[in-house]
């Protein structure tokens, strides 16, 4: 069960006056975590971009491994 699902089966149980005070207090929180707009668009754009560009590639090997990608990080000043 998700969270969302067990926020609900309580959310049933409340009667009206506190179902309000939820509603105030969940405003509160998108209002505290809210991403500005045009960062959000931008980031929507950005996962197209990288889907897009990224789109046949799933299956293919790559030609480096993790070893070979820390050890070059190593060398440079």
């Amino acid at each position: 069960m998700t969270t969302a699902d067990q926020i609900s089966q309580h959310l049933q149980t409340l009667p009206e006056p506190v179902l309000k005070e939820v509603l105030d207090f969940v405003e509160f929180l998108k209002s505290r975590h809210k991403i500005p707009k045009d960062r959000e668009e931008n980031t929507m754009w950005t996962d197209l971009s990288l889907t897009s560009a990224m789109r046949g590639m799933e299956n293919e090997e790559s030609p480096y491994t993790l070893t070979e990608s820390y050890s070059s990080a190593e060398t440079i000043p």
